[in-house]
């Protein structure tokens, strides 16, 4: 809500400066959006009056004023406006003023007609964002008055309200915050001085029929209305703060609750017929509101209606055939209380949100009702030269007062951290309104109607915090070091995780834990929402795969050539939606993302990639298997245990791909633990390895596990590693079953206490060159 710091200083003394108050604020939980300057401090504007106007000679759109200033020379000005009328008084712009923009005034032709100035609007003055005119001044304006002494300059403060705080939705309940929070008093300002009870009869012709949503109403009849414009300090202030101005029935309407932050609403008393009822809307009711639209009600609606139909929506909108118009003369005028709950749920309903249901959601203070009322009824006769009816009409009962709260000052000694005196905390509770009642064992506080939020031990302690200052509580050294947690622990194997799968060329993708309807049938059971805010998301993911592939798509739609993509996340396992962490990947496209110099070719992603990047993980085994779906599947298991499966899906058409897509998804609690059993660390070796490779032809059924198993079983010490790095199988299309494979591999030496030599190297090499030979027939290549 925008705050005008002009009217704020009406009630009282403001701290010296603008930081200063915002600061204030902001510190005590009432936080300061923005700071705005407003106002029309401009050199050269002033009021003048339109005495005549005539259509622009070479300009279908433009015409030409004549305008008195008040120096005794008429002006010709160049005119764009339409809103206007010859003897309606605006604001004018002398050839050298400088307007909001640096927009600089000077004279000139226009079409071949001088203009001298020019009339503006309220935005040109920056006093209203309304640009759709000129400014249309109060006939009372004086000519040839300065502007800024119409609208003076002003701070505008956007000021951000918590939904439990409603009684700040108003300058004179800021005020009455800022009061309190500094300890100065608030001033009694004309037409305010009484709140609480009118002092009108009451009388009768109100129904409420539903009491739960409107536990009370008033109305009173004004007379003899003289519906205009209204006054420019009425129409500076409302406008000031970013409310359009309709006319001074409607604009005190608004007025009042910005200034006391209860809404009004002026019904054309002529319009209605017969007594008010305030019920609840039929099923399938039409409703034509003041915004011109037509609204299908429920019988969740709250209505204001007369013995025909309804007339307002209650604490949203009124309706356009009961409004205040320019011929209105009489105005019943309503301020009731609303049930908040039944607004919000209308407002929402019907998409209606105005200013009015804005308050009424967050609860009006029903010490206010009245007193609004008689406020808003004697600007009305004072702006529009009517008169109040003798009596006001009145049904229900003003809701009790909140019950009182108890406070132990032990307690807020305990909460805060420090010890706060007592008297002190009395006088803060008390500058909020609050009263103390005492008795045997604790005091109790008499919590005032417009603090509502006030219903605990621990808010009443808020409250005394928030005014003696957050600031004066010295930090607190609890702990100089905390114990390594398993939070801590799964964080930074995750955070390793990631930065591991990204160095060898993967992306993190992050998608819902929601799946869509036409999911659920493929997810085995996935726990279904009882109220899913929409079709897309009805059901907790059992798989990250799903939606992995969905990007996959996405990616392959836009073009990209290469996707690798891997996403740690949580799925929840029917039936009891136990949380699981997972990490999949998906791969998809070429191997490079770009030719290399060394290589005019490209190759596809394949299964070797996949497992090249599950290897990084750690020391698995893969297991061939068979499912529908995977033109290729490998199990990975840790040792007994099945952790996950990847595998080459079968069908790719759905996705949009045009090459194979490559898919994994692993268990990331059995991944966490095989990684803390892993050595953080292995020492550089001081002494240079020997390199020697071996070829062979072997028979078409031996496995590289047998030759694996034939090298270690040579025992040799000195061996320290065992490379593949070639396999050649002949193929001349008869699959002949002697039909011979030729493998190659590299032979790490290395001894970690000295250099070894070429001859020590080619024994233990020739000795392994027989042991293949003898355990598996190796035919060696020389």
């Amino acid at each position: 809500m925008k705050f005008s710091v002009n009217w704020l200083r009406e009630f009282m003394e403001l701290p010296p400066s603008i930081d200063a108050l915002a600061e204030l604020l902001t510190m005590s939980g009432v936080e300061i959006e923005g700071i705005e300057k407003r106002g029309a401090d401009f050199d050269k504007v002033v009021v003048a009056q339109i005495t005549d106007s005539k259509p622009h000679p070479n300009a279908d759109r433009l015409t030409v004023c004549v305008v008195d200033d008040g120096s005794g020379t008429k002006r010709q000005i160049v005119c764009g406006a339409r809103n206007y009328r010859v003897g309606d008084k605006v604001p004018l712009a002398l050839p050298g003023a400088e307007l909001t923009g640096g927009l600089k005034i000077r004279a000139s032709k226009l079409r071949g007609v001088e203009s001298e100035g020019m009339l503006c609007s309220a935005k040109e003055l920056g006093v209203a964002e309304d640009a759709a005119g000129l400014l249309i001044l109060s006939p009372e304006a004086k000519i040839g008055t300065p502007i800024r002494d119409l609208f003076p300059v002003d701070t505008i403060l956007d000021v951000e309200i918590t939904p439990n705080r409603g009684d700040l939705l108003s300058h004179f309940g800021l005020a009455r915050e800022i009061s309190a929070l500094v300890g100065t008093p608030l001033r009694v300002v004309p037409g305010l001085g009484r709140f609480g009870e009118t002092s009108l009869p009451r009388e009768s012709g109100i129904t409420i029929s539903a009491l739960r949503e409107c536990p009370f109403y008033s109305a009173r009849r004004i007379e003899n209305v003289k519906v205009g414009p209204s006054p420019d300090w009425l129409r500076a202030k409302i406008e000031s703060v970013g409310i359009r101005s309709i006319n001074n029935v409607v604009d005190v309407s608004n007025f009042v609750m910005l200034e006391l932050g209860q809404p009004t609403h002026a019904f054309d008393a002529d319009k209605l017929s017969g007594e008010i009822n305030v019920r609840l809307a039929r099923e399938g009711e039409k409703f034509l509101a003041l915004d011109g639209k037509t609204y299908e009600l429920t019988p969740e609606n709250l209505v204001i209606a007369d013995d025909e139909r309804a007339v307002g929506i209650a604490g949203v909108m009124g309706g356009e055939e009961s409004g205040v118009t320019e011929s209105t003369k009489n105005v019943l005028l309503e301020s009731a209380y609303f049930l908040p709950a039944s607004i919000r749920r209308t407002a929402r309903d019907l998409n209606l949100p105005s200013d009015a249901s804005y308050r009424f959601e967050r609860g009006v203070d029903p010490q206010m009702i009245l007193a609004a009322s008689r406020r808003a009824t004697e600007l009305i006769c004072e702006v529009a030269g009517a008169r109040s009816a003798a009596a006001i009409g009145v049904a229900g009962e003003l809701p009790p007062d909140p019950p009182d709260v108890s406070l132990r000052y032990d307690g807020v000694d305990q909460r805060v951290g420090i010890h706060i005196e007592p008297a002190t905390a009395d006088t803060i509770l008390t500058r909020f309104g609050l009263a103390k009642s005492d008795s045997a064992s604790r005091p109790h506080w008499k919590i005032p109607s417009y603090r509502r939020d006030l219903q605990r031990e621990v808010d009443l302690i808020e409250e005394i915090i928030r005014a003696y200052g957050i600031e004066k509580i010295p930090s607190a050294d609890r702990s100089r070091f905390t114990p390594l947690s398993e939070a801590d622990r799964n964080f930074d194997f995750e955070t390793k995780l990631r930065r591991d799968l990204i160095a060898i060329g993967l992306t993190e993708a992050r998608t819902f834990s929601l799946i869509a309807r036409s999911e659920v049938a493929a997810a085995n059971g996935a726990i279904e929402l009882r109220n899913p805010l929409s079709e897309d998301h009805v059901a907790l993911r059992t798989s990250l795969i799903t939606d992995l592939l969905g990007a996959v798509a996405r990616n392959i739609r836009a073009g990209t050539e290469r996707i690798a993509l891997f996403e740690i996340g949580n799925t929840f396992a029917p039936p009891t939606g136990e949380q699981q962490r997972k990490l999949a990947i998906a791969l998809c496209g070429q191997a490079a993302s770009a030719k290399d110099w060394r290589s005019a070719k490209k190759r596809q992603l394949d299964f070797f990639d996949l497992k090249g990047a599950l290897n990084a993980l750690g020391a698995f085994e893969f297991r061939r298997s068979k499912e529908p779906g995977f033109a290729l599947m490998a199990e990975i298991f840790y040792e007994t245990d099945r952790i996950g499966y990847s595998g080459q899906l079968s069908a790719t058409t759905s996705i949009g791909a045009n090459a194979p897509v490559l898919i994994a998804e692993i268990d990331l609690t059995r991944i966490a633990q095989v990684k803390e059993h892993a050595q953080p660390f292995k020492e550089i070796d001081r002494y240079p390895e020997v390199t020697r490779d071996i070829a062979m032809f072997v028979g078409p059924q031996v496995t590289h596990a047998e030759i694996l198993a034939s090298i270690a079983s040579a025992n040799e010490p000195l061996l320290e590693k065992v490379e593949l790095f070639d396999l050649f199988v002949e193929n001349d299309g008869q699959k002949k079953p002697d039909m011979k494979k030729s493998l190659a591999y590299s032979l790490t030496y290395r001894d970690k206490n000295r250099t070894l030599t070429s001859e020590e190297v080619s024994a233990v090499h020739a000795r392994i060159r027989e042991r293949l030979r003898s355990d598996i027939g190796a035919e060696l290549r020389e």
